[in-house]
């Protein structure tokens, strides 16, 4: 039987063994997917070590991004946006984590400040916001977790007070990704009328507000190239016309919203890993070892399967929850496991891909080495891993839960 050695097998042949993409089937989609990819090439490529030095991009990527009409792709047209399907959003998020981009923080502006205020806004909040929005004129952030209680939103402390014709904001919220560049964030906070709590509710905060104020980006193991910072709040005062949606619907809103979240950072995920997958092939193929490419060796062949396989694994689920999230049917739960296990595998894949670079793995020139510092945190963000098990856990045992519950009603009495 005629075998052909692994290592033999060029870049284009591996390709020919990937699975077609469900989700990204279209010539729009592959229009979209070239325009991103010389976006990529011209405008972060040349940048992104610097900004890596200065913690933060440019405000010019954000505008040029907006010029080639890369944010907030489904926005309806009447706001500014190209009214397109959340598939295209995915193929963007996937297709700059596949290069090892993080600095942009263009998904959480597009996949998850945006569709509040489409889903929630008044018509004035959408027309103020949105247009700027979808042009990168406006960075947008958003405002959930606090110091002390991490994945739990219920034990949010950041108040707004009612004072009759405006709400004053005080409080402080941490981890906000666009935090520093930021024009406007959506911030959770506990609504107080008449001295009473009214449940938590979203407000939306120009950063020009008085009384706020923002700390110097965090010195971050990874992401380096991504402003992360805290927010502080004190007595800041907001007209009613900020209310985002209604009163103490805020908690309701965020569990909403995780869905698309979670979806984004398994999106972020699965790029991420066939990044460093070809990547290291390319390794293999060029680096030798003992006379002959690292990719000769058995183990480098099994290995390089093992992670080929489960990338494509966990491809072939991502676009099936896209499928079901465009349709309106994508649930909790099954967010969750794409979150969790998709991260879980993009760690696994990046670990292996440093250990078969030898020494140069960890070497911060290249691709694998940053990859390795940047997406740890995709386990802990978004909701942690642990977190995500227990939601999952929750829908496959609901009954028992709802039994439990009441029993505890009926001890309380």
């Amino acid at each position: 039987m005629f075998f052909i050695p692994l290592w033999l097998i060029s870049k284009k042949m591996y390709s020919n063994i990937k699975l077609k993409r469900t989700a990204y089937q279209s010539e729009e989609h592959e229009l979209i997917r070239e325009t991103c990819r010389q976006f990529i090439e011209k405008e972060i490529t040349p940048y992104h070590a610097q900004w890596e030095e200065d913690g933060q991009v440019s405000r010019e990527v954000w505008l040029k991004a907006g010029e080639t009409g890369l944010l907030c792709l489904d926005v309806p047209e009447e706001y500014g946006g190209a009214g397109l399907d959340f598939s295209f959003c995915a193929l963007i998020t996937e297709e700059i984590s596949k290069h090892g981009y993080t600095g942009p923080g263009f998904f959480l502006h597009s996949d998850i400040v945006a569709p509040y205020i489409v889903d929630y806004g008044t018509e004035e909040q959408k027309k103020k916001w949105l247009p700027l929005m979808c042009t990168g004129e406006v960075i947008s952030a958003i405002g959930m977790t606090e110091p002390g209680c991490g994945s739990d939103l219920q034990a949010l402390r950041t108040t707004a007070e009612d004072h009759g014709t405006h709400y004053v904001v005080n409080g402080q919220k941490t981890f906000i990704t666009n935090g520093y560049m930021s024009d406007i964030a959506i911030i959770a906070a506990r609504t107080i009328i008449d001295g009473k709590n009214n449940g938590i509710s979203l407000f939306l905060i120009e950063s020009s507000s008085q009384g706020y104020t923002k700390g110097k980006p965090f010195k971050k193991v990874g992401m380096k190239a991504q402003d992360t910072c805290e927010l502080f709040f004190e007595d800041v005062q907001i007209p009613k016309e900020n209310l985002l949606g209604q009163i103490g619907k805020g908690f309701v809103y965020m569990m909403q919203k995780l869905g698309r979240e979670r979806m984004s950072v398994a999106l972020m995920a699965s790029g991420g890993a066939e990044g460093a997958l070809e990547n290291t092939i390319q390794y293999t193929l060029d680096r030798e070892a003992f006379k002959q490419p690292i990719a000769g060796f058995q183990n480098t062949q099994f290995k390089l399967a093992e992670l080929a396989t489960q990338l494509q694994i966990h491809q072939t689920f991502v676009d099936r929850c896209i499928e079901l999230y465009i349709a309106g049917e994508l649930t909790p739960e099954t967010a969750s496991m794409a979150k969790y296990s998709c991260t879980d595998m993009h760690q696994e894949v990046v670990d292996e891909c440093v250990q078969l670079h030898g020494g140069y793995g960890y070497m911060w020139e290249y691709f694998v080495a940053r990859a390795y510092a940047d997406n740890r945190v995709a386990r802990i963000y978004a909701g942690t891993n642990e977190i995500m098990k227990l939601l999952i856990s929750r829908g496959l045992l609901r009954e028992y839960f709802e039994k439990e519950k009441a029993k505890r009603a009926i001890a309380k009495g």
